[in-house]
């Protein structure tokens, strides 16, 4: 690409891309907390997009999804953007549900600017702002390894499920296996207040870039 029109383009992305500060770097609610499947989901309160701090506890007696996130992984590109999590999120607010996408990477690295961010959960109509965590307490008391890895919590603030959305990773599958909808049991099973088929399957995606 020639310079000027390189230098055109990095504007127009500038441009695009807003400037959002955190309040804060947000934190775990009980220190030394982590996430275990049947039991409470640890409270936390973190800085979003919106320039507001939230706290997990607000959306007590609602179905949530927290989404690990990172607009440069393609994994997260393929899925919002036509694969498996394209609808999910606006479908299980419509539903009076909670979709929270959560960014654990450390501040610098890919994908961690606040403002990217905010432009990525427009870009995939998110029903909320992101959450950001750049010191990673919070992705690593819920043991957060790859973007996207889910974590379902019933309405009681119970965690159901955590792993894939479903089987095929960039929306292919191998062997000639049928694509299994994980993510579509574990809501079905929290809305009926049952445990999922497969409480825990193996995430896939990015890896969540941790700081030191």
């Amino acid at each position: 690409m020639r310079p000027v029109l390189l230098s055109l383009s990095l504007a127009l992305l500038n441009a695009c891309t807003p400037s959002v500060t955190l309040p804060d770097p947000g934190e775990v609610i009980a220190p030394g907390a982590t996430a275990a499947l049947g039991a409470l989901a640890p409270d936390f309160r973190l800085g979003a997009t919106d320039g507001q701090g939230h706290t997990l506890s607000e959306a007590r007696g609602q179905v949530v999804v927290l989404e690990w996130f990172n607009p440069d992984c393609p994994f997260i590109q393929e899925a919002h953007g036509g694969g498996a999590l394209e609808t999910r999120p606006a479908s299980l607010a419509a539903e009076g549900g909670r979709w929270i996408a959560i960014n654990s990477n450390t501040t610098g690295a890919t994908g961690s600017d606040p403002g990217q961010n905010a432009a990525a959960a427009s870009r995939y109509d998110l029903p909320g702002p992101v959450w950001m965590d750049p010191s990673g307490a919070v992705g690593r008391a819920y043991g957060a390894s790859t973007t996207p890895h889910l974590f379902v919590i019933d309405a009681e603030g119970v965690l159901i499920y955590v792993g894939a959305p479903d089987n095929a990773p960039l929306g292919q599958l191998s062997g000639g296996e049928a694509r299994v909808d994980y993510l579509g049991d574990a809501l079905r099973a929290a809305k009926e207040g049952k445990a999922p088929t497969t409480p825990r399957t193996k995430a896939w995606g990015c890896t969540v870039k941790y700081g030191a």
